[in-house]
């Protein structure tokens, strides 16, 4: 029982603290290639294999009802503590390339999400390509903003040039 209750408040932990929780179905995945599993999504995410009612239970105490639907059938969760995109690609690749793991949904900022959803997020690009695209659209657009203020000087200064060199012409 003591066990059980440690688990929970463990699982309530993840919860609380995760930016996202992915749901998989692990089923037919050897001991090994959980472990290479694992090891994919260390920087970014835990995995962890365990009971739908323990997990309920823990869900409700951290504030979320919503993912009782998707824990159906031997589940696995993914507590993401960095990039949820990066975690959400970890996890499509691996399911590439060993196919019984299944994707079922998971849970980001207050809602639900399908595994369809969940897809979506693994092609986004992640934070860092995405941060690098606003950076070089705002230094665009710092450009464009330096020559429009610059612009009608440098047309003064050619009008200015023109004229005198009129001027030289004409006394010359």
């Amino acid at each position: 029982m003591a066990t059980k209750e440690a688990t929970v408040a463990e699982l309530t932990t993840h919860f609380r603290e995760s930016s996202a929780v992915w749901l998989t179905e692990y089923r037919g995945l050897s001991v090994t290639e959980l472990k290479e599993l694992r090891g994919s999504l260390r920087t970014d995410a835990t995995y962890a294999v365990v009971k739908n009612t323990l997990t309920k239970i823990a869900a409700k105490e951290a504030g979320i009802s919503e993912l009782d639907e998707l824990l159906v059938g031997p589940s696995a969760l993914t507590f993401v503590h960095g990039d949820p995109v990066a975690a959400a690609k970890a996890l499509r690749n691996f399911a590439k390339d060993h196919p019984a793991l299944v994707i079922k949904g998971g849970y980001f900022e207050g809602a639900a999400l399908s595994a369809t959803e969940v897809d979506a997020f693994a092609k986004l690009e992640s934070r860092e390509v995405l941060l690098g695209k606003l950076a070089g659209a705002m230094k665009a657009s710092l450009y464009a903003a330096a020559y429009m203020f610059t612009a009608p000087q440098n047309q003064a200064a050619r009008a200015i040039d023109q004229l005198r060199q009129q001027k030289e012409t004409q006394d010359a």
